[in-house]
């Protein structure tokens, strides 16, 4: 061997070697194999950050969808909320004219004609916008959507029970508009023969 043979081989770096069991002879240099298991831990961590992010992109998605669809569907509660107010008027007008002056009065009679139609027209308006009204005479009290005004003693209603109706509520669709108000029955007292008898456990 030459003498810069000899320098060269005695200046080779050393590497980690095994002998490789698939081609007998040859060795396997083990800072590969390290690179190679490190690369592949580096895919699995890219790969698991893709996930997580197509994970939060399609959770944005849903939510925008969500929240676009929630503006389209209550868009018009603001409008509805200040037509309210006119659809009480047109209500309180019809309910002060009594039956026995339209009977009699032909100018009234076409005034209330036309009070009635705009009511229907108003009516049928909200139906479209999936408004409802809420009259809950009858009913026991909701407080998700009735509000107590007042109690009404003497009803012979069960206690909780609306028996009048001061004005209407309204709901769009699952949102309420505003509440009904309303007045309760009142739970009357148990007459004193109800009460159980008192036993007197003193000896």
């Amino acid at each position: 061997m030459s003498a810069q043979n000899e320098k060269t081989a005695e200046t080779a770096p050393e590497t980690d070697a095994i002998d490789n069991p698939v081609n007998p002879g040859a060795e396997i240099n083990l800072d590969a194999v390290g690179d190679v298991a490190g690369l592949q831990a580096e895919i699995a961590a890219l790969k698991d950050q893709l996930l997580r992010a197509v994970a939060e992109t399609e959770n944005t998605r849903r939510r925008l969808t969500r929240e676009r669809d929630e503006t389209a569907k209550y868009a018009a509660s603001n409008f509805a909320k200040e037509m309210l107010g006119v659809a009480d008027n047109l209500a309180r007008a019809l309910a002060a004219i009594p039956a026995e002056a339209l009977a009699s009065d032909e100018a009234l009679k076409n005034l209330y004609d036309g009070v009635s139609a705009t009511e229907r027209q108003l009516d049928a308006a909200f139906t479209r916008q999936s408004i409802k009204r809420i009259w809950p005479e009858g009913e026991k009290f909701d407080s998700n959507l009735h509000q107590a005004m007042f109690e009404v003693p003497g009803t012979d209603k069960p206690q909780g029970t609306v028996v009048q109706v001061l004005q209407a509520g309204y709901v769009m669709h699952d949102r309420l508009l505003r509440p009904a108000l309303v007045g309760v029955a009142k739970g009357e007292p148990k007459p004193a023969g109800d009460q159980p008898p008192h036993v007197d456990t003193v000896a």
